[in-house]
């Protein structure tokens, strides 16, 4: 449930955890922000690793592609075959990455909020270093892996549909040809955004786990704040709402800061005082 900035608000105690309302009796005394920040903008090194290794996959299958002739159907059904064999080849390696991404983004988060737990109590230090994030991570290296091996899989099928597209349209073998050979720049590009989004996605996940185990119920979402945050991430800088209750960030998308496509957006999380 949206709610205004927390300035003037609390979080309330009493059995209808989605509402805000100004302090009174039923709230507690005082909810704790934490200056995230500096901790939880995503890691633009590890973004760049990510992204390297993703496009190097793009640029096999680019060359994979341009190692065929595709002027007919069968043609695209034998290089969409090659492509499924090195999709499937490809699952130890997006294993193997993708693991590294999750670990370092873990053990990132993990140093952000103990970076800025001066504040907080022995106990809940604890609770922090102790969350069960690893069926977050689980999660994560899974989609991941999804991801990777979907490559190979999309541009195949890429140029099957190029193929069909062109022969019931009649156009010349050449100009299919010519739209096939952009399958590994079209690769790319897919690769490019799927690694930008993922590691933003992944620390959101990793992040909200955490949260929610010391109690947190709400976090305020907050924009990179520069030029090129969208006009509708900017006008849900600033507000609170439930990690269970994403608000509409694009038109007829829900979702956490930074878990939507190219979203440089991240979730401070409001820690109650115990």
């Amino acid at each position: 449930m949206q709610a205004q900035p927390r300035r003037d608000y609390r979080l309330k105690t009493h059995g209808c955890p989605t509402c805000l309302r100004p302090e009174s009796a039923l709230t507690v005394d005082r909810v704790e922000r934490i200056d995230l920040r500096s901790a939880f903008i995503r890691a633009k090194k590890l973004e760049r690793n990510y992204v390297a290794q993703l496009r190097k996959i793009a640029g096999h299958i680019g060359d994979i592609v341009n190692g065929f002739d595709v002027r007919d159907l069968p043609g695209a059904q034998m290089l969409q075959a090659v492509l499924a064999r090195y999709a499937a080849t490809l699952t130890p390696w997006a294993e193997a990455v993708s693991r590294r991404m999750v670990v370092e983004i873990a053990a990132r988060d993990e140093r952000a909020w103990l970076r800025n737990s001066r504040e907080m109590g022995q106990t809940l230090k604890r609770e922090i270093a102790n969350a069960p994030t690893g069926e977050a991570m689980r999660q994560a290296m899974a989609t991941q892996v999804k991801l990777i091996t979907s490559l190979p899989t999309e541009a195949g099928q890429r140029v099957h549909d190029l193929v069909i597209e062109g022969l019931s349209q009649g156009r010349r073998a050449e100009d299919i040809a010519v739209e096939i050979a952009r399958t590994g720049e079209v690769t790319k590009s897919r690769a490019t955004l799927i690694a930008r989004t993922e590691v933003s996605r992944t620390s959101t996940e990793l992040t909200k786990a955490r949260a929610e185990h010391v109690g947190s119920t709400h976090f305020i979402w907050r924009t990179a704040g520069d030029s090129d945050v969208r006009p509708s991430h900017k006008k849900l800088n600033g507000q609170t709402f439930r990690w269970d209750e994403p608000p509409e960030c694009d038109p007829g998308h829900h979702a956490l800061p930074g878990c939507i496509w190219n979203c440089r957006c991240y979730a401070e999380p409001i820690i109650p005082e115990a």
